[in-house]
């Protein structure tokens, strides 16, 4: 009696470690009758892919995934097709599991701008209690950055707590990766470290705004204080002001200098401060703005440049130019 309860035993578990099998993520995106199908709220977008490939044609786990092959819950998950399992790429987070954790995003967790970073490291891997963040595409191109600060004491070995807000504009539905590196001040690569996180780029709201530089087609006399509007896409942001200026500062892109755009303002140069209000926006930057700077035709370039992109808005009547807190004897011909 009793080898006939433990028979019946083993046989009841095998079939539920069968059904899970079978049944694979609760929130995934499934291949039925050559459709995807929604099953449960999966975190990725629909697959672009056809369904039922060929077994020949599954090289990887996204592969797998998009043939309507079941996905084991293990971690990193891992699917199997004809004979074979992928893994799942979750980067390099398991090795650095004992240096730095996130917690928010996750491994191939879809997001959008703006995205704030949580997780904790330990002490050494902060520096000044902080460390940078980069968001990279898949071709590893730089898309924004940002620097996570640590939210209590630092001077530790110990895991202490970060967090981070990363602002971006990514093309939805393609991926790319983050990358939190140990801050290096050395900057040498014996030092150096980082974790690297496969993510998803879904819709992020973003807005338009103009960014002001003179154009020597557009202008072939150059009138020094004649400016022209390029349109500039960025993330969504209460400071819009702030993020126009940035970009201003960044100065025209490549194309940009194809079509005659140039600009007055010096590399280098930071915003240390910006207020609105009553109608009248006070800007104040660093001394880079005034390096090497000579001639009045210069000078009226450089605040048309500033003033007309900040007057793009309802809130602005007038534009306070400041160096380092001095707003009398600046930019000075």
């Amino acid at each position: 009696m009793k080898k006939i309860i433990t028979f019946s035993i083993i046989i009841i578990v095998l079939v539920i470690a069968f059904v899970f099998f079978i049944r694979g993520s609760e929130d995934t995106w499934l291949c039925v009758d050559g459709e995807w199908v929604k099953h449960g709220s999966p975190s990725i977008p629909k697959p672009t892919t056809g369904c039922n490939l060929a077994d020949s044609e599954i090289n990887s786990f996204q592969d797998c995934i998009d043939a309507g092959n079941p996905v084991m819950e293990s971690y990193p998950r891992q699917c199997r097709a004809n004979g074979k399992t992928f893994t799942e790429d979750i980067g390099n987070e398991l090795e650095k599991t004992d240096l730095i954790q996130v917690s928010n995003p996750r491994p191939n967790q879809t997001i959008s701008s703006p995205l704030v970073i949580t997780g904790q490291a330990r002490g050494y891997w902060f520096f000044e209690a902080s460390f940078p963040i980069k968001l990279l595409d898949e071709n590893n191109n730089e898309i924004a950055i940002a620097i996570a600060q640590a939210q209590s004491d630092w001077m530790t070995e110990n895991f202490v707590p970060f967090e981070a807000t990363l602002e971006f504009v990514a093309e939805p539905n393609t991926s790319g990766w983050l990358v939190l590196e140990k801050d290096n001040p050395s900057g040498l690569p014996e030092n150096a470290d980082e974790l690297r996180m496969p993510v998803i780029f879904g819709q992020s709201e973003t807005t338009t705004i103009k960014v002001f530089f003179n154009n020597d087609k557009l202008d072939p006399e150059y009138s020094c204080n004649k400016v022209f509007p390029i349109e500039r896409t960025i993330p969504k942001t209460q400071a819009v002001g702030q993020a126009a200026l940035e970009q201003l500062l960044q100065g025209p892109t490549e194309q940009d200098k194809a079509d005659g755009y140039f600009t007055s303002i010096n590399q280098g140069v930071e915003i240390q401060s910006l207020t609105i209000q009553d109608g009248i926006a006070m800007v104040d930057f660093d001394q880079q703005i005034e390096f090497q700077v000579g001639g009045s035709c210069r000078v009226s370039a450089i605040r048309a440049q500033i003033t007309e992109t900040l007057k793009q808005f309802p809130t602005v009547n007038q534009v306070i130019i400041a160096v380092d807190g001095r707003t009398e004897d600046i930019l000075q011909p």
